[in-house]
């Protein structure tokens, strides 16, 4: 269970709607810093393993499973990114 801090979200910018797109730029570039160092070893281990190339890669189509898993992940990542804009509207 994720825990929630108690009390009102400090502001460290002009306004909150700031501190917001912050918040979530900052959401943005954690997700993807991530994202990009995983990438980056599945690549290099698959091309010393000689799996599979880069033109494999961007030819690539999923199956009709596969995409609705990618469009599930999807809605579950932007909802994350603006996890901060639900917060402080309920």
């Amino acid at each position: 269970m994720k825990k929630k801090s108690k009390g009102k979200r400090p502001v460290y910018l002009q306004n909150p709607e700031q501190d917001q797109l912050l918040a979530i730029a900052l959401a943005l570039a954690g997700e993807v810093s991530v994202l990009r160092e995983r990438l980056d070893t599945i690549e290099r281990i698959a091309e010393t393993k000689g799996l599979f190339t880069a033109a494999e890669i961007e030819a690539y189509q999923p199956d009709p499973q596969g995409e609705q898993e990618r469009e599930q992940w999807r809605a579950e990542y932007i909802a994350r990114v603006l996890r901060v804009l639900q917060e402080d509207e309920g």
